[in-house]
Formats: C-alpha cells, sequence, structure tokens
C-alpha cells in the first residue's frame, strides 16, 4: 500500500517526470564500528523504509510507479548486523511496486530515466558517489540519442515539493508530535525532580536519555544540553561533564525522537530547587516574553514579527534591570541586545529538530498557517566576565521552549506538561526533596 504522503509527492510531480531520492548510508565511527543509523528524513518520509542505502526512483504515471532498490537478504550478514527486509519485503511491506537489490540500480538507470522529461534529484547532497552515477548515466544518455534514447532535459531538487509537503502536519503526524513532547516533558520533570548540588551534568544526561528509551523513544532528537551554571550561557554547550553546585542554575535543553518525529525543550532550574532574586529577575522576564510571543501564534503571524517582538519586551526589560543603558528603541536599533540574546526566537519542527520548510516566500517572511509546528524559545545569556552589568546577574543564563502547533483559532503548545512557572518548579522540586 502506498504510503499518503508517497501518493501526494507523485501528485505534485509534473508529468512523465521520475524522482530518484536516496536513503542514508551508514557512517564509520571509528575503524569497523559505525555511528548509530538513522534514516533521511526526506526518505523515511516517503517511503518508511528505515534501512541504510537504499534508494526509491518514483515515476508517476508509469506501470510501476514506486520501485525500491534496497540491500538482499544475506544470512551471513544478518547474523552480524541484524536482518533486512530485502526485496520481498520491499514490496511486502513497504508497497513497493517493484523491487530490486540495490547493485543494480546502475545498469537500471538508463532505462529508468529514458523519457523523462524531468528528474528530481537532488545535486550536491550527501551522496557524491551518487551524484557521479546520475551525471555519468544522463552523459552516456545524451550520447546514445541515435539510439532514440531520451535523457531527462530539466532537473529539480525534490525538496522543493518534500519539504513544503513536511511543513504542514498531517493529523497523525501531530498525534506523533505530541508523543514525542509528552515523552521529553516527562524527562525533564524527572531531571528536576533529581537533580541535586554534587551531582553531575551528565548523570541528567543519562536520566534524561533512559526516561526517552524508557518511554519508546529510539534516540534523543538531537545532542542534550544539559548546562549549569556559567556553562547555561554557553548556548550549544554539549559537554555536560561539570558538577552541580548549589546556588547555581541548571539549563537542560533535550527533546526526544518517537518514530522519526522530534519534540525541543528547554526548561531552566535552580540546582538546589529555589530561585535567588536575581535569578527570578532574569527568569519571569524570559518567562513573560515566552508566555506573550506563544499568544501571537496564529495563522497570518510571521515568524519575524515574533521574533521582533521578543526583542523588544527582554530589551526593555534588561533596561529595567541595569544590563544595558539608554532607550529600548535605540538600543534595538544598534542590535545591542544581541550581547545577551544572540539567537531567533522560532524555528520549524518536525521530522529534524530545525525542520524542512522555507521561512521566506518571494522575499517576503513566510507567514505560518494551521499544521505548522514551531518553537517559541527566548532566551538570556549574561557571561560570568560580562562588563558594566550588575554583579548579581553575572553567569546566569536561561532559556524556556516549548513547541507550539499552530492552529486554526490559533496555538497548541504541545509541550506543556513541562513545568516552567516557578511556582510550579519549586513545588515539584520540594516535593521530590520530601
Amino acid at each position: 500500500m502506498t504510503r499518503p504522503q508517497l501518493a501526494e509527492f507523485m501528485r505534485r510531480m509534473e508529468p512523465g517526470s521520475v524522482a530518484i531520492i536516496p536513503a542514508a548510508r551508514e557512517v564509520t565511527r571509528s575503524h569497523d564500528t559505525e555511528y548509530r543509523f538513522r534514516q533521511d528524513s526526506d526518505f523515511y518520509y516517503l517511503t518508511g523504509f528505515r534501512e541504510p542505502d537504499a534508494l526509491a526512483v518514483v515515476a508517476p504515471g508509469r506501470e510501476k510507479p514506486f520501485t525500491l532498490f534496497v540491500r538482499p537478504r544475506d544470512r551471513e550478514k544478518e547474523t552480524w548486523n541484524g536482518r533486512r527486509a530485502g526485496v520481498e519485503g520491499a514490496k511486502e511491506r513497504f508497497g513497493a511496486d517493484e523491487a530490486l537489490p540495490v547493485e543494480e540500480f546502475d545498469a537500471k538507470l538508463v532505462e529508468l530515466l529514458d523519457g523523462a522529461g524531468t528528474l528530481y534529484y537532488r545535486l550536491g547532497g550527501s551522496n557524491p558517489e551518487l551524484d557521479q552515477t546520475v551525471i555519468r548515466q544522463l552523459a552516456r544518455m545524451r550520447a546514445m540519442g541515435w539510439r532514440k534514447v531520451r535523457p531527462p532535459q530539466t532537473i529539480i531538487d525534490p525538496a522543493t515539493l518534500i519539504h513544503e509537503m513536511r511543513l504542514f502536519k498531517s493529523e497523525e503526524e501531530i498525534k506523533l508530535m505530541r508523543r514525542s513532547a509528552d515523552i521529553a516533558a516527562e524527562a525533564h520533570r524527572e531531571a528536576m525532580a533529581s537533580a541535586r548540588p554534587g551531582m553531575k551534568e551528565y548523570e541528567l544526561d543519562a536520566l534524561i536519555e533512559y526516561v526517552f528509551r524508557r518511554r519508546g523513544s529510539a534516540a534523543p532528537a538531537y545532542n542534550s544540553i544539559v548546562g549549569s551554571g556559567a556553562n547555561a550561557t554557553i548556548l550549544h554547550y554539549v559537554d555536560n561533564d561539570a558538577e552541580l553546585k548549589d546556588g547555581d542554575l541548571l539549563l537542560i535543553d533535550a527533546g526526544a525522537e518517537y518514530e522519526g518525529f522530534a519534540s525541543d525543550i528547554t526548561r531552566t532550574f535552580p540546582v538546589n530547587g529555589k530561585f535567588t532574586d536575581a535569578q527570578r529577575d532574569i527568569y519571569r522576564l524570559v518567562l513573560d516574553c515566552q508566555e506573550e510571543c506563544i499568544r501571537m501564534v496564529r495563522p497570518g503571524v510571521t515568524l519575524d514579527e515574533m521574533h521582533q517582538r521578543s526583542v523588544e519586551i527582554l530589551t526593555e526589560g534588561m533596561v529595567r534591570l541595569g544590563l544595558l543603558k539608554g532607550e529600548a528603541p535605540k538600543l534595538i536599533e544598534e542590535e545591542a541586545y544581541k550581547k545577551f540574546y544572540m539567537h531567533r526566537l522560532s524555528h520549524y519542527l518536525g521530522m529534524d529538530v530545525h525542520d524542512a520548510g522555507a521561512y521566506h516566500v518571494d522575499g517576503q517572511p513566510r507567514a505560518v498557517e494551521p499544521g505548522v509546528v514551531i518553537t517559541v524559545e527566548p532566551g538570556l545569556y549574561i557571561a560570568e566576565d560580562a562588563e558594566d552589568i550588575p554583579d548579581r546577574y553575572r553567569g546566569i543564563g536561561v532559556r524556556i521552549e516549548d513547541d507550539v502547533l499552530v492552529t486554526p483559532e490559533g496555538f497548541d503548545v504541545l509541550t506543556d506538561k513541562a513545568p516552567k512557572q516557578i511556582e510550579e518548579i519549586e513545588a515539584l522540586m520540594k516535593g521530590s526533596r520530601q
């Protein structure tokens, strides 16, 4: 049975065209060991096939419009590295109209491309060897013109179609994203309940991944950030090896991957369970900003509009707290806020944590529409050696991030099970200590 995503992709392709979509390949970690395999998002989205080194050829209008080239069954290799679907499984379990060993792709390529006016293929992708195969066979076809072989005249990046499709989540995909969000929220709650002075950041990193796996997530959606104290002011801190200290804040940015879909949550909380006055000042400013920006989410708003509002709120707040000096409009014009708020407010979320989809259309910021999922994640990062600021704020990093579905009426916060109100956090941590 053809996946709905593949059927829709074929509907959007130009008549008489052919698409070649490669799977991801295994990547060597060291010597003869590989990194844990993760399928290419576009390939998995269209086919549901999880194995490496496969190729999908899609040709709507032909007798057999969906062909999968896969690794054949091999008893010895399967004994070492696990079971394969094989040619038979590609047809029976994944709906391929035709399935062939991947080793036959090169020899079949001219036949597959002959007569197609347009080839959908992503040149310059992650598989340069495949690029060379396609280029070589196209050149060969052009040289065979006297034999009435007709090579494609146009090459189009299939991502122009696939990524637009991926931007809008179906009801089934929203269910998977909600489940991913619930798993990640549970992990954040357990991290809050377990954090203690004297622990190492990696202990909570391990706890988070344990909760992910216990609840059915295959892996984290990205490298988890567990940054305590001044480590929270490093945006992509992933060492996760420092000791948690009494009086410090702890920033955790961690999301689960569930059935190919990501969640992305950041929470910041005190290691000892109680915010100091200075920490409350920064945290409350970031939380107020985040909540107002979430309330802006509705069809028609742009991510640029939301980001600009976050800049205004945080800049005005930083002036009040003495982190910046001057008039807010002038400071915004000079981008002085970037000293403490240097990233964007939002990004798309889906199969990839920074998901597919165009942010601009015809050179203009794109408005969000129902079915789109975004993050909302303001933050302030005040370095230990920041100059000309009140001493009490040095070394404080706060980010608060939720995953938000755009609905016809407005928004739905998928990650609302992860506590973020000061009172909620302190109550949860106090209860865990009793």
